[in-house]
């Protein structure tokens, strides 16, 4: 309460108060890009690198890493729950903002499409006579009615997943490094093997693998949208946004490495999706391939959950912005306050999804939006800090220019060495995402209604 000249007292208006410190975000962003991000991408990556995974890993460590201080710094700048859909809008263009917007539609969309297909997948594994579009029904059936009654129990669950993901972690390593020395000795634990191998090395496969790999860092950019509840946020956003960055990239290395190492032949793996889980028999036996098999399958559903709930909410933002039909996808659920029309359209078409598209596409389309995204935060930023009159006599060519400058072409060299099918879904989103924006906006001589991510 403050008291006012006339000696009454009012209520003090309320506000974000800054109570986190930098630890506080670096571990809020390795939950939201997961510990063991790399485990499912092993096997495809495997495939697709044509056996440098861990190579993967750190190029794209290197391009996150960069887009990592783009974000930070434009965070202090909009501190918005939008975002990198804010940083553009407003830094940019509002109709290019839209257009990114949509992209990261179609990245939404496809969140709970990939982890309801990977949880189906890890089920199949264990149970491997039950047809798979009835596994697929039960893992998108499961996420949706989860969505349906609501999730606060998930906020609870999470450091409880967490710590089963780690302790799981901690045995295989443990187990990996026995097997490597029973099977080796000590020097089978160091080999340049995983990170260059002369006898498979192709540069445009290496770059087909990193455009996968960059899935696991998705999330580290939801440390930026803490930027008002942090304690030093010029300094601790931009700091922590990196370190999640450089931590997920060095540990998945570590994790893929060893699996590497276990299992060096990537032309033998039967089932590239699931393929961690061989690796784990191979190194432990029966009992911690079925433990990766309920840890994926945890994980799968958590996720999945999340990504379902966001996929559903950012409906609703469209809707109630009438970017979107409204009566529909504006609708909330008088009882739960729920936008219970998007949770089943948006279950519909998880289903639909992960019985028609195979898993390592759902997650290349998943990394197209993000990477078309990290290509805007990085060209905001330069536009900003390099660009604008605002930055005349402070600009630092290097900081300013070279950081978001390489972040960008990186970033557009990763989307470019994306699959075909990829490249040509996204792009054919795009292009509807254009016709529909010059429909609404007619002819973009209006602006144009922006999505509130505030909800999503």
């Amino acid at each position: 309460m403050q008291e006012t000249a006339a000696g009454v007292r009012t209520a003090t208006t309320p506000h974000l108060q800054r109570v986190l410190s930098l630890w506080d975000l670096i571990y809020y962003g390795i939950i939201l890009t997961s510990p063991i991000a790399a485990v499912p991408l092993f096997g495809e990556a495997q495939v697709l690198s044509h056996g440098h995974a861990v190579s993967t890993l750190l190029l794209s460590m290197v391009a996150m890493s960069v887009t990592a201080i783009s974000f930070g710094r434009m965070a202090n700048i909009y501190p918005s729950a939008g975002s990198v859909y804010t940083y553009i809008s407003r830094g940019l263009n509002p109709h290019l903002g839209f257009i990114v917007g949509w992209a990261m539609f179609l990245e939404y969309l496809f969140q709970p499409i990939q982890n309801a297909l990977y949880a189906a997948l890890a089920i199949q594994r264990m149970l491997p006579r039950v047809p798979f579009a009835m596994l697929a029904a039960a893992a998108v059936g499961l996420i949706t009615i989860m969505t349906a009654q609501g999730i606060k129990f998930t906020a609870r669950t999470n450091e409880i997943l967490l710590g089963f993901m780690v302790l799981v972690t901690a045995v295989f390593i443990v187990q990996a490094f026995r097997y490597i020395v029973l099977h080796e000795r000590w020097s089978g634990l160091i080999s340049m093997q995983p990170i260059y191998n002369p006898a498979t090395f192709n540069l445009r496969a290496l770059a087909a693998g990193t455009s996968l790999a960059a899935l696991v860092f998705i999330g580290f950019d939801g440390v930026s949208l803490l930027a008002e509840e942090v304690k030093n946020p010029r300094r601790n956003v931009l700091l922590a946004s990196v370190l999640v960055v450089v931590f997920t990239g060095l540990f998945s290395g570590f994790q893929v490495y060893l699996a590497q190492r276990v299992w060096p032949d990537y032309t033998t793996l039967q089932n590239p999706e699931t393929a961690f889980m061989d690796v784990a028999r191979m190194a432990s036996g029966a009992l911690l391939f079925a433990a990766y098999g309920i840890m994926l399958l945890v994980s799968s559903i958590a996720c999945g959950l999340a990504g379902h709930v966001g996929a559903a909410r950012l409906l609703y933002s469209m809707g109630r912005d009438d970017v979107l039909p409204k009566k529909i996808f504006g609708y909330l659920s008088p009882k739960s306050s729920n936008p219970i029309y998007n949770v089943w359209i948006v279950g519909v078409l998880a289903y639909i999804g992960a019985v028609t598209i195979p898993w390592e596409r759902s997650a290349e389309v998943v990394t197209f939006g993000a990477l078309l995204a990290f290509m805007g935060v990085n060209l905001s930023a330069m536009r900003h800090f390099w660009f604008s009159a605002e930055a005349v006599g402070r600009r630092n060519f290097f900081v300013d220019a070279v950081v978001p400058g390489f972040g960008f072409v990186f970033c557009a060299a990763l989307l470019i060495s994306l699959q075909p099918w990829t490249k040509y879904a996204g792009l054919v989103w795009l292009v509807v995402g254009i016709v529909y924006a010059a429909f609404k906006t007619r002819g973009f001589r209006l602006r144009p209604k922006l999505f509130d991510f505030s909800e999503s």
